[in-house]
């Protein structure tokens, strides 16, 4: 039985979400020591330029600063439960218009009616320090430039692949919280 090595799984898949219209990029080419840096150190895993480039778009009539507001928002964590985190990212924001009406509502962060209004990218080999730990999913998947989808790939016969998987999530914290609930 022939099987692929993961540089090889890694570039079909890769192959494949360029199909479906995402950006690829490694992490080479957009983390913090880059020439393009998408973010400015290791431990954040939010795209903060993109994420209110895309902001700006779904919300063209907010205030960027109300914009920027929610953003830091979302980026933080406060509390350890994710149902808590959930339910703390979900807030209403208020801001006077340019006519100086007093404006309330939710701040879109996706486009769910038109998804291709996304921006849809992926990053191979996304390296992420939290504390003394450092890890580097293969591929880690955004809707605008918020993680929601995080692949690795590891051999079946892999003594250490459960253990290795869960000690992942655990220093992907920030993350995962990301994952549910974003509107």
């Amino acid at each position: 039985m022939t099987f692929l090595s993961e540089d090889a799984i890694e570039i079909v898949l890769t192959e494949q979400l360029q199909s479906l219209g995402y950006e690829t990029c490694s992490d080479e080419n957009a983390g913090p020591d880059s020439s393009t840096p998408e973010r400015n150190s290791y431990d954040e895993v939010i795209l903060r330029g993109r994420l209110e480039k895309s902001a700006r778009l779904l919300n063209p009539d907010v205030p960027i600063d109300v914009l920027r507001d929610a953003i830091r928002k979302v980026s933080q964590t406060e509390f350890p439960s994710l149902l808590e985190e959930n339910r703390r990212i979900h807030f209403d924001v208020e801001y006077y218009d340019d006519k100086g009406i007093l404006r309330a509502g939710e701040i879109a962060l996706v486009d769910f009616d038109e998804p291709e209004k996304n921006d849809w990218l992926a990053i191979e080999q996304l390296e992420v320090v939290s504390g003394q730990h450092n890890r580097r999913p293969d591929i880690v998947v955004f809707v605008n430039n918020l993680p929601r989808a995080e692949v690795r790939y590891q051999r079946s016969d892999h003594a250490k692949m459960g253990k290795g998987l869960m000690f992942t999530k655990d220093e992907l914290a920030k993350l995962r919280k990301l994952l549910d609930g974003i509107k």
